[in-house]
């Protein structure tokens, strides 16, 4: 697999560096040590395809004007049997390197040789990496940060897993705590409304009909009326859809036995419904973990526990209050944290704490990475200073945070009621807009950033549509293909690829070079987004180079073949990079 810039960048270091050598050795210049240099592509193509700033960084050691020392090296640079073509300076000192046709022909040749694997690195060098993406709380439907977040999740994943990681998807399921327990009561409450005197009414009023009956008792939930409900409760549809059908199956089985039974009872019926929701409805999004783990494992194995006995055995914590508190000020934390509340439950953090402790030590992950929204800023300092008292490398857990999305409908902002349930749901947004046009819309920007989501956009067939023009310009070069078929013109197997020299057929060229440069970089920055500007760019210069360079028409047969076959390796890298962000790649629009 192969990385031309990478290949063309380290060669031109080994260029620099012989020529260096030859003019100390004819004495031009001292035996002195050179210091660090720059090999970089400059922005403005005209200035060469690399360009160099050695001749900068070794004015004062040379004691001797960058541009003399540039004119110098030129003198002693040998390109021959090299990659590149010839040398220039520039301005006061800059040296520019121009790549030869052979390294652009090379580029398309080797996109037709390795397909689907182009694009591949080995830059992970197989190290092993756990996602943890989305482990939206199980008590309800996913919302609209949870379709941001498992679009980022699962094509960040992928991108490592091209970038030569062995990369791990995980769920973790929150199936034990505060919210399980809320979720219980608010089960109980809505199940006691249903037999009640005014629930049997409503049952009746709504002839069983459990959609009805959900909407009436909503309904009066919300203005106060009947069905009132406290504040520390779930107020959402389907927690009343969940009870309704226990009691269409169990009737008054609850009514008169302990809260703590019905809540457990309602809770071991309704908590599995909502699991396999959760995997359903991500497996719709083209989702599918490697792995559910669940909070309750934590608890039942008695890892929780043991965790705050390895940070009191080791003199991390103290005990104030009947509360056993974590020194999190030693390790840079501003200020301690309860680990064991004075009743003897453990705070929330304490099976987080387990949980990660169990991806980097018992199963000895290389690395963590967990997609979180942005409201988890000062969580993630605690957690690293308790993995780091127990011993482990904090650095080995990273952190990608999310900022939440807006979303907009006719130019207005959609507005969001968590509380009342309203809240748009992953798969509502997925009813309404194709699931292309989400994985892509989410990874359209960096993960920290603001985002706002048109709707309206995300459903039109235009250029406007930056999923729809990526898979426009994918569509397109099969019609080409197809139609050149249908008229007898041959799709040859090799061509001369050296007639390519437009402009536009170079910067096309080039930009096809850059994906595994691309994917290296998206792997180490954590950043998808990466990966969708890409294919918006290659899509931008493909549509730019059909426009300009006739390939039915072209002026020779040869160019004609030339063309065919670049057109094929830029079809072949949009099917890789819609691959990595599982998006589909339609052959006719």
């Amino acid at each position: 697999m192969s990385d031309y810039i990478n290949k063309a960048s380290l060669q031109l270091r080994q260029i620099i560096t012989e020529a260096l050598g030859k003019a100390v050795a004819d004495g031009a210049f001292p035996a002195v040590a050179v210091p660090d240099f720059n090999i970089e592509i400059p922005a403005d193509k005209s200035h060469g395809d690399f360009a160099s700033n050695i001749a900068m960084v070794c004015a004062k050691a040379f004691r001797n004007a960058p541009r003399k020392i540039a004119e110098t090296l030129c003198e002693k640079i040998d390109l021959s049997e090299t990659l590149f073509e010839r040398c220039e300076v520039a301005g006061a000192g800059f040296m520019n390197f121009f790549l030869s046709r052979k390294w652009f022909s090379d580029v398309v040749q080797n996109v037709l040789d390795e397909k689907d694997d182009y694009g591949k690195t080995d830059f992970g060098k197989g190290k092993r990496i756990l996602v943890e993406f989305v482990s939206a709380n199980p008590t309800g439907p996913m919302h609209i940060g949870n379709a941001r977040g498992g679009a980022i999740g699962d094509c960040l994943a992928s991108v490592l897993q091209w970038a030569g990681f062995h990369a791990e998807r995980e769920f973790y399921v929150n199936d034990a705590g505060n919210q399980i327990e809320k979720f219980g009561k608010s089960l109980s409450l809505r199940y006691m409304q249903l037999c009640s005197e005014k629930g049997q009414q409503a049952i009746y009023d709504c002839h069983s009909d459990t959609e009805k009956l959900c909407a009436d008792i909503y309904s009066k939930s919300e203005k106060g009326m009947e069905f009132e409900m406290p504040e520390d409760v779930y107020l959402g549809t389907d927690i009343i859809e969940h009870v309704a059908n226990y009691y269409k199956q169990h009737l008054f089985e609850l009514e008169n036995v302990s809260e703590e039974e019905r809540r457990k009872a309602l809770v071991e019926y309704a908590l599995p419904l909502n699991i396999e929701g959760l995997e359903r409805d991500l497996r719709k999004y083209r989702i599918v973990y490697d792995n559910w783990f669940r909070e309750s494992r934590l608890h039942e194995s008695g890892e929780t526990m043991r965790i705050v006995d390895k940070l009191r055995e080791t003199g991390h914590t103290y005990e104030q209050d009947g509360a056993i508190w974590f020194k999190a000020t030693d390790f840079g934390v501003d200020k301690d944290f309860v680990l064991v509340r004075a009743n003897g439950i453990p705070t929330y953090v304490v099976p987080d704490i387990a949980y990660h402790y169990d991806k980097l030590v018992t199963r000895n992950f290389d690395k963590a990475v967990n997609v979180l929204g942005a409201d988890h800023h000062g969580y993630v300092p605690r957690l690293k200073s308790a993995l780091t008292a127990l011993g482990v490398d904090a650095d080995k857990l990273d952190v990608v945070l999310m900022q939440m999305v807006r979303l907009v409908r006719n130019g207005e902002v959609v507005k969001l009621s968590k509380r009342s349930g309203k809240a748009i749901t992953l798969v509502t947004l997925l009813d309404e807009i194709p699931i292309d046009a989400a994985r892509f819309y989410f990874n359209l920007r960096e993960a920290n950033s603001q985002f706002e989501f048109d709707l309206d956009l995300a459903v039109e067939k235009s250029s406007q549509n930056p999923v729809y023009y990526v898979q426009y310009a994918h569509a397109r070069i099969c019609s080409l293909i197809a139609n050149l078929k249908t008229e007898g013109i041959e799709i040859p197997e090799t061509a001369n690829l050296d007639v390519l020299d437009n402009p536009r057929e170079i910067e096309l060229i080039r930009h096809l070079a850059t994906l595994p440069k691309e994917i290296n970089l998206s792997a180490k920055t954590y950043d998808p987004a990466k990966i969708t500007k890409y294919a918006i760019d290659l899509a931008t210069l493909f549509h730019r180079f059909y426009d300009s360079c006739s390939v039915k028409n072209a002026e020779t047969p040869e160019l004609l073949n030339a063309r065919i076959l670049l057109c094929i390796a830029v079809r072949q890298v949009i099917r890789n990079v819609l691959s990595i962000l599982n998006v589909d790649r339609p052959e006719k629009m």
